[in-house]
């Protein structure tokens, strides 16, 4: 485990609460509830909004979990360490490792997210956490054993799997390149 007594934590971002991405949700969000009232009427609206709320109620939990795994990891990681295995420099070994732990990891956004922003923090170069949540998303070995493979025939499965299989590599290497040109 790190010494965090012997070096400052990282330094916060400041976070807004009303950024654009909240605008855009908000929008489509009061849209939707003036579309559902005008068609449906008012206790539509409030089903609707009481399921939400219900849903929030229980997903609440599970987020908060996942804010505290991203904020703790790069506290627990050896930064040197991370950096080494997936960070800027590390090739294309580095996306591969990243691709392969997103292939593996179990589990929906509300894992993945947090421990793909504690991994960035913690050392982790823009490229790998690409790979990382692309391996998770195109290659999630969970949902194709479980999933893919119980409801769809196996050469499907596997065209779909090997066609994918490169692209967590050439989307990491191609957000490291990014990142080098912007840094250039």
């Amino acid at each position: 485990m790190k010494n965090t007594e012997a070096e400052a934590p990282p330094a916060r971002r400041p976070r807004k609460i009303l950024d654009g991405g909240f605008l855009v949700l908000l929008g489509f969000t009061l849209a939707g509830g003036i579309a559902v009232f005008l068609t449906r009427g008012g206790g539509r609206v409030a089903d609707i909004a009481a399921e939400t709320l219900g849903f929030v109620a229980v997903l609440s939990p599970k987020i908060a979990a996942g804010i505290f795994i991203a904020a703790t990891l790069p506290m627990c990681l050896p930064r040197e360490k991370v950096g080494r295995l997936v960070g800027r420099e590390s090739g294309w070994r580095g996306l591969a490792v990243a691709t392969a732990c997103g292939a593996a990891l179990p589990g929906g956004p509300m894992m993945t997210f947090p421990l793909a922003a504690g991994l960035g923090t913690a050392g982790a170069d823009m490229g790998a956490v690409v790979a990382f949540i692309s391996g998770w998303s195109l290659l999630g070995l969970n949902r194709t054993l479980i999933w893919e493979f119980s409801f769809l025939p196996a050469d499907l499965v596997w065209t779909r799997y090997l066609l994918s299989l490169p692209a967590p590599l050439l989307l990491g290497l191609t957000a490291r390149a990014m990142m080098k040109r912007r840094m250039a």
